[in-house]
């Protein structure tokens, strides 16, 4: 019989247990407007910074171009966004903010807000802000997750480092 051992800390577990108990709470507080924070997020930055590519987007957000087009479909389905091609390049598709967009970013900022003070109240401000800090250092790796070439490790795989 093969024994197996426990891998050992795991980042990506840890960040995703956290980001679905943090996403969790943000959901909840925008759920009266009906957006899920995900959707709020998006709404927000266009409404900062205005009409963009989706893959532009999805840059700005960390996200794949095809998991953007996908969390598009509904904000433009409820007329929150439009997803036009660009006039500059036919291959691109700008999307924009539309006013009833607006609209819903408005009535979830202070929603939002809650959740923020909230999350803060019980963890800290402080830390939670060296949080995003060290989130935002995450994302200055290099692993370069939406590459064409997948990653390869140059060891043992770890199936085979955990038999026993």
């Amino acid at each position: 019989m093969t024994t197996r051992t426990p891998v050992g800390p795991c980042n990506n577990l840890a960040l995703r247990k956290a980001a679905r108990y943090l996403g969790a709470t943000y959901d909840r507080a925008l759920a009266p407007i009906g957006l899920r924070s995900t959707q709020f997020s998006i709404l927000q930055l266009l409404s900062v910074r205005g009409e963009l590519t989706i893959s532009g987007l999805a840059e700005l957000i960390a996200m794949d171009r095809t998991t953007m087009a996908t969390n598009l479909k509904p904000l433009a389905r409820e007329g929150l966004v439009t997803i036009e091609p660009s006039a500059a390049d036919r291959r691109a598709r700008l999307v924009a903010l539309t006013p009833a967009g607006l609209a819903k970013v408005k009535a979830g900022l202070p929603l939002w807000q809650q959740a923020q003070e909230r999350f803060e109240a019980k963890f800290g401000a402080a830390e939670a802000a060296e949080l995003r800090a060290s989130l935002d250092a995450v994302l200055d790796t290099g692993l370069q997750p939406w590459a064409e070439q997948p990653w390869t490790a140059s060891r043992q795989e770890p199936s085979e480092a955990v038999q026993a």
